[in-house]
């Protein structure tokens, strides 16, 4: 996540109030300080690079490289403080850029140039001790650190975004399973109380022909038949408000309440014309299966008291051992002659049902057939969900296609790709932070280590110095002089006037590794010392 303006301005502020404060410092301890080369330019190449570093973390780099690259142009040593500002600039690019090459590329190009400058300029051992030493520590190890929390700032920002995802996904379930619930409350008020309400409204109007009532009775009845049909009207409208949900789900799978003998019993009970028998054994069904079999009955009863009042009713089911299935057939016939009755239109009753019987693995069929209308169930012994609503009770069939919803379970495995990947990415950054700086040291340490011995190892002490003797032999000198002179003195002291056919070596005066020392010069004529000189540099 991004800080807000304020807060990087002040960070940058800070950053820039804390290197131009080591830059003034390093100014007031110079014992030879250059206002030009050691303030104003690193104050300028600070006030620069620390904004620039927002945005060109890259450029921010390179400006620091070159101000230590100018800095080994000084003649007393090659240390300057602007390795601070190199080593700052090279954390911020680690922590802004995600690549990795492009930042490589320019650490390796600013360790070029100052290798460069050192050619140019003939440096000595301290100039490329400091080169090779020094700079790519403060170019390598702080990039590696600003890459390592890079990687870890995305690990956390990952882990967030994922748990966001995943309360956006509870929320999801938590809608579904509302809807779900409004979508079985809508089921069972449509075939339990519809079903109910045809039937009472049929008996209404038989017994509204019965002649031993009164017209005051007749009247009743017909009132009471006029507010069943509203109910049933106002109870259609309702379900149309339940299953208004994208994700409707059938409900859950339970053994109805009766059984379809007991249904037809109360239908003929009602004084609805029904005629039904049973083909084969009954085999022992699921509690799913029996459920489906017996809202087929019940929808196919419904929608023909409603639809054809007085219309004999045929129920006929089969089961079928040999292909392990049953079918359910119920045809109405109109109580007159006339057009055949066309397929009801504006409830959710064979949506629905067609819904429930396809979740089964089954196949619905309704129309209108011969003089009156049809519906056929085929379903099997076994429940066997289609290929793509085996899981989730049917979720892929009854969510309406192109319904553009969320897909929560793409969600959450596209949340942990992301974060395994981020994870992947914080291992690989972390492991570079050893391994990088491990390969490095194979090549520039070795080289480094060298001329810290070379440096260290040819230094002659002063009080040692003042204790030789010119005419002294080597025999007698030998435990003052250190274990080997140093080997890389300035052209212009090995080029000094000596005294005619001696052999001069040279030592420090002290093992400063960064700094320009005194050198010792002790000529030996033969066995014997010709002559010692102290060579300022």
């Amino acid at each position: 996540m991004t800080a807000p303006a304020h807060r990087r301005l002040l960070g940058d502020l800070a950053l820039w109030a804390a290197l131009c404060g080591a830059h003034v410092v390093w100014f007031r301890g110079d014992s030879d300080p250059s206002v030009t080369g050691d303030l104003v330019l690193p104050l300028l190449v600070a006030t620069v690079a620390v904004p620039l570093a927002r945005r060109r973390p890259t450029a921010a780099v390179a400006l620091a490289g070159a101000l230590c690259a100018a800095g080994l142009a000084d003649a007393t040593s090659p240390a300057h403080v602007a390795v601070l500002t190199l080593g700052t600039t090279s954390c911020l690019l680690g922590v802004r850029t995600a690549g990795a090459r492009t930042p490589l590329l320019v650490l390796a190009g600013c360790l070029a140039a100052a290798l460069a400058v050192c050619a140019v300029l003939r440096a000595g051992p301290v100039w490329w001790f400091y080169t090779l030493a020094v700079l790519p520590t403060a170019l390598l190890l702080p990039w590696l650190a600003g890459r390592y929390w890079r990687g870890r700032t995305e690990l956390v920002s990952g882990g967030w975004r994922l748990a966001r995802s995943l309360e956006e996904r509870q929320r999801f379930v938590a809608e579904r399973a509302r809807l779900t619930e409004r979508a079985d409350i809508a089921a069972d008020m449509h075939d339990s109380l519809g079903h109910a309400l045809s039937l009472a409204a049929l008996r209404a109007g038989a017994l509204e022909l019965s002649p031993t009532l009164t017209e005051r009775d007749r009247e009743d009845l017909a009132e009471l038949r006029g507010t069943i049909a509203d109910a049933v009207d106002q109870l259609r409208e309702t379900v149309s408000v339940l299953r208004t949900g994208p994700d409707a789900l059938p409900p859950s799978a339970v053994a109805p309440a009766d059984t379809v003998e007991e249904l037809l019993g109360r239908a003929v009970a009602s004084g609805v014309p029904v005629r039904w028998e049973r083909e084969g054994p009954a085999p022992a069904l699921s509690p799913l299966i029996e459920r489906g079999v017996y809202r087929v009955v019940r929808e196919a009863l419904t929608n023909a008291v409603k639809h054809a009042p007085g219309g004999t009713v045929r129920v006929r089911i089969t089961h079928d051992h040999e292909r392990d299935h049953t079918r359910v057939r119920v045809v109405n016939a109109l109580p007159v002659p006339g057009p055949p009755p066309v397929r009801p239109v504006g409830g959710h009753g064979l949506a629905g049902l067609r819904e429930r019987v396809t979740v089964l693995g089954g196949t619905l069929w309704a129309g209108p057939y011969e003089d009156g209308f049809h519906v056929s169930a085929t379903l099997p012994h076994r429940a066997t969900p289609p290929h793509g609503a085996a899981k989730g009770g049917g979720e892929q069939q009854s969510r309406p296609r192109n319904s553009g919803g969320p897909r929560t379970g793409g969600s959450a495995s596209e949340a942990a790709g992301r974060l395994a990947q981020v994870r992947r990415s914080t291992r690989l950054r972390l492991a570079a932070a050893f391994a990088i700086p491990a390969g490095a040291a194979l090549f520039f340490v070795p080289a480094a280590v060298f001329l810290a011995y070379q440096l260290g190892t040819g230094v002659l002490a002063p009080s040692r110095y003042e204790e030789l003797h010119v005419g002294g032999t080597r025999a007698e000198l030998a435990e003052l002089l250190p274990a080997r002179p140093f080997p890389y003195p300035p052209d212009d002291a090995r080029a000094a006037p000596r005294p005619p056919g001696t052999e001069c070596v040279f030592y420090r005066s002290n093992g400063n590794l960064l700094a320009e020392v005194d050198l010792y010069r002790l000529c030996w004529s033969g066995p014997r010392l010709a002559a010692k000189d102290v060579l300022v540099p």
